[in-house]
């Protein structure tokens, strides 16, 4: 399955032919990678993500935009990496599957920081997260 094939006639009009982004409509998905800490950050997939299975999971929930939730698994993982590739992740013919995509080490892995926003809660601390 082609994920660049589907990318273009699924998520292009919103996110640019490559990933590059299309204002206002869709934010840029490539690029960005060392800008987080620069006074204009650039979140991207390559950029901001920490996982890998986080950016399939949230294509197959949210994407496409006018109809989310109806992109197949196979199509998720071809659209996935194709993006991971665009982003200098994996190779341009890597075949991700559920194994390997949890084997992917994002960019960002070790410094993602949690949302500063007010409106989002810090989950509560169990007894078993304290061990």
């Amino acid at each position: 399955m082609d994920g660049e094939v589907i990318y273009r006639s699924k998520y292009a009009s919103c996110h640019g032919a490559s990933g590059e982004g299309v204002r206002p409509f869709g934010q840029a998905l490539v690029g960005g990678i060392g800008t987080l800490a620069s006074p204009n950050p650039v979140k991207t997939i390559g950029s901001y993500w920490p996982y890998a299975t986080s950016v399939w999971d949230y294509i197959h929930r949210a994407m496409p935009y006018d109809r989310p939730g109806t992109l197949p698994p196979d199509e998720t993982y071809a659209v996935t990496s194709f993006l991971l590739y665009r982003n200098g992740i994996i190779q341009h013919d890597e075949v991700l599957t559920q194994e390997s995509l949890a084997k992917v080490r994002m960019p960002n892995r070790d410094g993602f920081v949690p949302d500063p926003h007010p409106d989002v809660r810090k989950p509560a601390r169990t007894s078993q997260s304290r061990q």
